[in-house]
């Protein structure tokens, strides 16, 4: 029985050691707060970010980085961005070759670093892969069926990974692109919360259709700055992901800018989201500041970081948006 380590108890990476449990494999699911390791392991369910799902008996939570890791062949990750350094410093110490699977959303705001490059910042030379498409821990949890890509440099890394997760119900593809799927992931939290923002205001499927097409138009502009492929923005991990997102009742950026256009503050909105995080905040401020320094044209990208940061009026904001559409 392969051992696989799961580094963070969210939503997201209780589903994945759920679905590897259930797969027969020996799960360790690492959990930062200590109380909570504590009744997930009794329980046998994450009440706060997962009610309702059995967690099988073959995955065990805790509280230890080093318990969680030692002896395993896959670690996933799938923290915060702005916690994934931190973790990764500390899985450093205790880290043996395994394979390191990212599926963080997200850019590094002060660095405008990929998760894999943070991750290749910390460990040096690791196998490294990505998980990333339209995939909400609500849906795969209770088994709706589900695509989704892996993706990394080395193929028997993506095919390693790709056949540890796959499922009838939850269908990998493996790419090569990891900075295509990386950008696509994060960039498309972006136009979530500009989405619920239209949302909110009870603009409409027009506006709404109009603000998800810029937000695709800048996906594909700032990831082929990056080397992103053509398909893997119009694939999965690009329109996909962004449609997904963009429409879905379980986005949280989405949710975020639905509470945004009822005047909520932000931190109004972190109490009503329960500890959940929404990625689309600092990747905003790392992408319009990468993307001003290098004159890269993202309009959405530029209102979004005005309304987030310097408070600009919303309306006047999407009226500015659809101006240029």
């Amino acid at each position: 029985m392969q051992k696989i380590s799961v580094i963070g108890a969210g939503s997201w990476g209780t589903t994945l050691a759920v679905l590897l449990g259930e797969k027969g494999f020996d799960v360790k699911l690492w959990v930062r707060r200590e109380e909570l390791a504590n009744q997930i392991k009794s329980e046998k369910e994450n009440k706060q970010y997962l009610p309702g799902i059995k967690i099988p008996s073959n995955v065990i939570a805790d509280h230890s980085l080093k318990n969680a890791i030692e002896n395993s062949e896959i670690i996933i990750t799938a923290v915060p961005s702005e916690f994934l350094r931190s973790t990764i410093r500390e899985i450093r110490h205790h880290y043996d070759s395994q394979i390191i699977v990212s599926t963080t959303k997200g850019i590094e705001h002060h660095s405008c670093k990929r998760m894999s490059q943070v991750i290749e910042d910390e460990i040096g030379k690791a196998k490294i892969a990505v998980l990333s498409g339209p995939n909400h821990a609500e849906e795969v949890s209770i088994k709706m069926p589900t695509a989704s890509v892996v993706a990394s440099r080395d193929k028997k890394t993506s095919k390693a990974v790709a056949e540890a997760l796959a499922t009838p119900y939850f269908k990998l593809y493996q790419l090569n692109d990891v900075a295509g799927v990386e950008i696509c992931g994060a960039l498309k939290n972006i136009s979530a919360i500009a989405t619920g923002v239209v949302d909110g205001l009870g603009f409409g499927d027009n506006a709404r259709a109009s603000i998800i097409t810029l937000g695709l138009m800048e996906m594909n502009s700032f990831g082929r700055h990056f080397g992103a492929k053509r398909g893997t923005v119009y694939g999965l991990a690009g329109v996909g992901d962004l449609i997904a997102t963009c429409i879905s009742k379980h986005s949280r950026n989405r949710f975020l800018g639905e509470q945004l256009a009822k005047s909520k503050t932000m931190e109004e909105i972190k109490k009503e989201m329960h500890g959940m995080v929404a990625e689309g905040v600092p990747t905003t401020k790392a992408v319009h500041e990468y993307s001003s320094k290098h004159n890269i044209e993202m309009p959405l990208t530029h209102q979004a970081y005005e309304v987030l940061f310097e408070n600009k009026n919303l309306k006047q904001a999407i009226k500015d948006l659809l101006s240029l559409i």
